[in-house]
């Protein structure tokens, strides 16, 4: 097993000197949070994660979660993970000090979930999942349901999800036939099934509190129908928890994250399942926007953060597997070099480290975004809301998608000790897996960004994003070293604006369909740009700060930073070119190709 899945000192260098995300703390919200407290809070996070959250990774794999005789059985070791994530104050960090939180910058919560997920995402996920669903109680539920629910949930003692998927029902939500029927008292009657509910029932947990979507008897057909409740799996009568009438009726059997349950729910089977009204009738999907969108970054986080752990699996390999020797050494007699120093190997590694520092600066941006939509107040805050909206489908999609070749490099790296159980790559490799699936499938995402979020506001976030990338230029280009990087990248925003423009065009000319074809390509388009500004940010900073006085380890980690960026320029924006000369044609093969014909 790797000793390293994290890189804190890589965290520290994306908050302090890549986002200075310490100027948060000029916002009276965010005044406790100081240069010290920063960094105080991530080697706590990392504490946690080395004494409570790696030692287990493999074995909750191996220990898998199952379902018998109508209970949900996990490791048992799980509930003290997440009550050591609950007394560290973590599942309430972003809340209130009134509401027993923190007032957490999101910026800094998330990156110690980063760590957590690294550590362990089959553990993690369950107290983030409770955290979701406490914070759209906080922010809708009426004062009655918050004191009912939301200490429980703080402390690690009640699990929370979000049920929304149905049979019939997955993305298209428009579907949901559960039904909330009026009793008169106060709650609501609840009947239907969920599916693929994570965390959704076990036994670490004294409750599960369902945040869920139903169709109150009568409501309008469409989303416009859906309302939002409390669901619990055991409801509170006179001070006593009793049988809420919601049933398990068994666990899917995942490829990977064998540790974090995935539910199947039977509600109100015995007609005995009391559901109880967030907010307002029929704003449930408004409601649940604000923990979906919170978990699309989550679900970035996770996969940033699974193929951190292969990158360091993999590192360690490359540094300690002796194989042949250098192409120009032609002597047999002579000890073989460790596989980091050929050339191809260094490809991939530096692939992956792209990959993961690439999505995670992404990522402490947008969470950063967020935090100055929470605080700031006019132009500021609508400028930071927009410019989150836009990114928010890159930041879930990219990790997710090039996550998985990142891994599956990694394993590359071990040869074919990485398909085999003795190493980690291969459970790192069905783990992130899923996370393309997580919150909305990669082509969802990619008609989200291209048919909604580029026109929003009349294109608002897509002038703020274009804008930030000039910035990021013009910052840099004082730096000879970095001109060629420059160059590229204006090149490469021009071409993405002009096939925007061009798609846009396509839209108010054709039909949808035709407009939205290619819609995952152009998310895959637009994120490498994005990562290349990233790219870019990191380098000018790595650049301002490397000298020759720099001690043997920050110089190397400055200049990992500088080649990292080479890389990403050289070998992975280029591959825009494809994808430019694609969704530019007229050929609409996809789109001609009739059901029939794909036999």
């Amino acid at each position: 097993m790797a000793e390293q899945y994290v890189n804190v000192r890589n965290l520290k260098f994306m908050l302090h000197e890549v986002l200075d995300a310490v100027q948060l703390n000029q916002y009276d919200y965010f005044k406790d949070y100081d240069s010290e407290a920063f960094d105080m809070t991530l080697d706590a996070a990392k504490q946690i994660g080395d004494q409570h959250l790696f030692p287990l990774y493999r074995e909750m794999d191996k220990k898998k979660a199952y379902y018998k005789d109508g209970q949900v059985h996990t490791h048992p070791k799980l509930k003290s993970i997440i009550k050591a994530i609950a007394d560290g104050g973590w599942i309430a960090a972003h809340s209130d000090y009134e509401d027993g939180g923190q007032q957490m910058p999101l910026t800094l919560m998330n990156a110690g979930l980063f760590i957590f997920y690294a550590a362990n995402a089959n553990a993690a996920a369950y107290a983030f999942l409770t955290q979701g669903a406490s914070n759209l109680l906080k922010s809708f539920a009426s004062d009655e349901l918050k004191q009912a629910y939301m200490p429980q949930m703080y402390n690690g003692d009640w699990q929370g999800t979000m049920a929304l998927t149905e049979p019939q029902a997955g993305s298209s939500l428009t579907d949901i036939t559960s039904t909330a029927i009026p009793s008169g008292n106060g709650h609501y009657k609840i009947k239907g099934q969920k599916i693929y509910i994570s965390g959704g029932d076990h036994e670490a947990c004294d409750n599960v509190v369902h945040l869920l979507l139903a169709r109150i008897q009568g409501a309008p057909a469409g989303t416009k129908g859906i309302s939002l409740f409390v669901v619990p799996k055991y409801r509170n009568e006179n001070d006593t928890l009793v049988n809420n009438d919601v049933t398990t009726a068994g666990l899917y059997g995942k490829m990977g994250q064998k540790g974090y349950v995935a539910a199947h729910l039977m509600l109100g089977e015995k007609d005995d399942c009391h559901g109880y009204l967030v907010g307002a009738e029929h704003h449930g999907l408004p409601y649940m926007f604000q923990m979906m969108n919170e978990a699309r970054i989550a679900t970035g986080m996770m996969a940033a953060a699974t193929a951190s752990g292969a990158y360091y699996a993999a590192l360690q390999y490359a540094n300690e597997r002796p194989q042949g020797r250098h192409p120009s050494s032609k002597d047999a007699t002579l000890p073989q070099v460790q596989i980091i120093e050929h050339a191809d190997v260094r490809r991939m590694l530096l692939f992956q480290k792209a990959v993961v520092e690439g999505s995670l600066s992404l990522l402490l941006y947008c969470s950063m975004l967020a935090d100055k939509e929470n605080v700031c107040e006019g132009e500021e805050k609508e400028d930071a809301k927009f410019l989150l909206e836009l990114l928010t489908p890159i930041a879930k999609s990219y990790p997710s998608e090039f996550g998985n070749f990142a891994v599956s490099i990694g394993m590359q790296c071990l040869g074919g000790a990485g398909y085999c159980d003795d190493f980690p790559l291969e459970q790192y490799y069905r783990d992130i897996r899923v996370n393309s699936i997580y919150e909305g499938t990669t082509g969802i995402h990619g008609m989200d960004l291209l048919g909604r979020k580029v026109m929003m506001a009349k294109g608002k976030g897509l002038k703020l994003f274009l804008a930030a990338v000039q910035e990021a230029i013009a910052a840099a280009s004082g730096i000879p070293a970095l001109e060629k990087a420059c160059a590229q990248l204006t090149t490469s925003t021009k071409s993405l604006h002009e096939l925007t423009m061009h798609l846009i065009n396509l839209a108010m000319n054709d039909r949808p369909e035709v407009f939205l074809a290619d819609a995952t390509l152009y998310l895959e388009y637009f994120s490498h740009v994005t990562i290349a500004w990233q790219w870019l940010l990191q380098g000018h900073k790595a650049h301002l700060a490397i000298n020759d006085g720099l001690a043997p380890d920050e110089y190397n980690f400055y200049m990992g930073k500088i080649k990292t960026m080479e890389y990403f320029f050289e070998y992975e924006l280029p591959k825009i070119k494809g994808l430019h000369e694609r969704l530019m044609s007229n050929q609409r093969t996809t789109l001609e190709t009739e059901p029939a014909f794909i036999n």
